[in-house]
């Protein structure tokens, strides 16, 4: 079961967003969504060239990434190419905007509170 919190317009399910910032929590998965940013799909090849990783454990990168939709596998042939998902991005920038909005109303609140005193 889900939980969820509202915001004046969005539910926020916070299951979901968990699972993507944990994808997002990985030094190697972000180094891959920079590599995917100019919207070329790329091999996983070519994703490995520059990391300090193996093939394989770009592909486990690749799979936790692609669960949290922040990307989508193309088949070129043989080939799996990969592509950054905007929709993903976009979602969680949104949901850290909720978050800050939320901080941003109670540090109003606490300033308010504090200065009644």
């Amino acid at each position: 079961m889900s939980k969820t919190t509202s915001d004046s317009s969005k539910k926020i399910d916070t299951r979901r967003h968990a699972m993507m910032f944990a994808a997002l929590g990985d030094d190697t998965r972000l180094k891959i969504l920079v590599k995917l940013r100019s919207g070329t799909p790329q091999s996983i090849k070519q994703l490995s060239a520059d990391l300090p990783v193996t093939r394989q454990a770009v592909t486990r990168h690749l799979r936790v990434l692609e669960e949290a939709n922040f990307v989508a596998q193309e088949i070129h042939g043989r080939e799996r190419r990969f592509v950054a998902c905007s929709e993903a991005i976009s979602e969680a920038h949104d949901v850290l905007n909720v978050i800050a909005q939320q901080w941003e109303d109670a540090l109003v609140r606490l300033k308010s509170f504090t200065e009644r005193k």
